[in-house]
């Protein structure tokens, strides 16, 4: 008896543990989405607006399509922001969101983008 007791209350703590971790990480995805978003949307309509010519024209169509492209999912705004280094490369390691960025990672693999880096290659993640 007193051994399915003690089971049970391992039982409920680790089902606590795992909703803490939970939280924690669906706080992470917030914050993406509260505070790397606007950063990203902001550079991406600056980038867009420098680099209008008659073969990119950049209106104001395309500007909200890669707007609403780019913010789509919090595993592209990461992305982007990693990237295009609008957060400093040692910022998920201060805030101690490693583990959650490569947990969105893989969850969103099917949502990364393709971005070409500075040698022209293609990669999936940043």
């Amino acid at each position: 008896m007193e051994f399915l007791a003690i089971a049970a209350i391992a039982v409920i703590l680790w089902m606590l543990w795992q909703l803490f971790r939970a939280r924690k990480f669906n706080q992470f995805k917030l914050m993406i989405m509260h505070e790397l978003r606007p950063l990203v949307i902001a550079h991406l309509e600056k980038t867009l607006v420098e680099s209008r010519s008659e073969q990119f024209p950049n209106t104001v169509a395309h500007i909200e399509a890669s707007s609403y492209y780019w913010g789509q999912y919090p595993s592209r705004v990461l992305q982007a922001a990693i990237a295009w280094r609008l957060v400093e490369n040692n910022w998920l390691e201060n805030t101690g969101n490693t583990r959650h960025c490569q947990h969105l990672f893989f969850i969103e693999k099917d949502k990364l983008a393709e971005i070409k880096n500075e040698n022209g290659d293609n990669s999936k993640a940043a």
